[in-house]
């Protein structure tokens, strides 16, 4: 399977890679999830502009133009992340053609975000199936993020985690869920961000080839 020209993967420009979180409002899990990915980015290249990685969110039923839910803000700042500026977006067209890399919730969102087309089905993953096919991937095959870049090193893994994806598969049917704290009190809000942080970990260092600081 093949993307259009100009889409995805395929098309894509030369010096930027984009990653699109997805959810179903865009108010709580995606935007914990970009704004996450956006701080472990920055930390691991001390570069704000996270290397020419674009991190982007949107919800198939996303509240366009509303604020993130309070909850997730808190979320956000027991990381040191930055919530400021955030915007809700309705998953689009064109964020599904923009993008390199699609990590949803849930294996719904994923189904949805695929049924869109754009020949979307080989760089949309679950955000916790993704980590799951990016353990299993020798770091050593990819591109040398100093040498070559962090962006070919980034398509190089959604090539590799595509090719494992029929091999390694999900242990239990939620095995690759991240639960809704929509309209929940703190503390559920709080381990969905764990969940969440705990399944960027291994997904941001396979991107930059630069572990976590402990």
């Amino acid at each position: 399977m093949t993307a259009p020209e100009g889409r995805g993967i395929a098309g894509h420009e030369s010096n930027s890679f984009r990653i699109l979180h997805v959810s179903t409002g865009n108010v709580c899990r995606s935007p914990i999830t970009e704004r996450l990915t956006r701080h472990a980015l920055s930390d691991r290249l001390g570069d704000p502009g996270g290397g020419g990685l674009i991190v982007e969110s949107a919800g198939t039923w996303g509240h366009e133009g509303a604020p993130m839910e309070a909850n997730a803000e808190l979320v956000l700042a027991d990381f040191g992340a930055d919530a400021s500026g955030f915007v809700g977006r309705e998953l689009l067209d064109e964020h599904v053609i923009r993008a390199d890399l699609v990590l949803t919730a849930t294996r719904d969102h994923r189904a949805q975000v695929i049924s869109m087309g754009h020949s979307a089905g080989l760089r949309t993953f679950t955000l916790k199936e993704f980590t799951r096919l990016v353990r299993a991937i020798d770091p050593a095959t990819l591109p040398d993020p100093l040498g070559e870049g962090v962006v070919e090193r980034a398509r190089a893994l959604v090539r590799a985690a595509a090719a494992l994806r029929g091999w390694l598969l999900a242990p239990s049917v939620e095995a690759d869920e991240v639960n809704d704290p929509y309209g929940a009190p703190i503390t559920f809000f709080r381990s969905i961000g764990e969940e969440i942080n705990t399944a960027l970990d291994p997904v941001v260092t396979a991107l930059t080839g630069v572990p976590a600081r402990r």
